[in-house]
């Protein structure tokens, strides 16, 4: 994927904010791959910028992974989106806009939506289309899929998860 230019924090709790952050904002991306409701890159993003200000083992492991990874890349390496992903996030955004405004009792708060929908869509529709097919194991194609892909992702994870705060930051290779 890219190279980060990795500046890390030099207090300890904030690093370990942004480690907790940056963990939480993975496990909502994971999760949004099989909610439709939930993003999946907007939360890989931001687990990729709190990880480049706290852990370079955690931001290289991400934006490496095999399955995790492809979600995030296209975008940081501005490549573009595939034309896959922009119809699938372009139709649940305005399913899910037009759904929450139409029940919602606000109108002001419904427009604010819809504002804020063809904002995002405009911005999608900005950015390069990758002709590449969109196919991810992530995508549930089978009723066992998406165990298969957690395990996966399970898998690749490194064995040390835990990390101590009080860590040199400018460390870049565990012991």
């Amino acid at each position: 994927m890219t190279k980060s230019s990795f500046k890390p924090v030099n207090n300890p709790l904030l690093r370990c904010l942004l480690i907790i952050i940056g963990w939480l904002s993975v496990v909502l991306g994971v999760a949004g791959i099989f909610l439709p409701v939930l993003p999946t890159t907007p939360f890989l993003l931001l687990a990729a910028a709190c990880f480049t200000r706290s852990s370079k083992k955690f931001y290289d492991w991400l934006i490496n992974h095999p399955r995790l990874g492809a979600y995030i890349g296209y975008y940081l390496n501005g490549e573009g989106i595939p034309r896959r992903a922009r119809a699938y996030t372009l139709g649940l955004l305005w399913i899910t806009i037009l759904l929450s405004a139409v029940l919602m009792k606000s109108i002001p708060l419904a427009l604010l939506l819809i504002t804020i929908a063809t904002a995002v869509s405009a911005y999608l529709l900005k950015m390069k289309t990758l002709d590449e097919p969109a196919t991810s194991s992530l995508v549930p194609a089978t009723k066992d899929q998406p165990k298969k892909a957690i395990s996966g992702i399970i898998k690749e994870m490194p064995t040390e998860m835990r990390v101590e705060c009080s860590e040199n930051p400018n460390r870049d290779t565990p012991d």
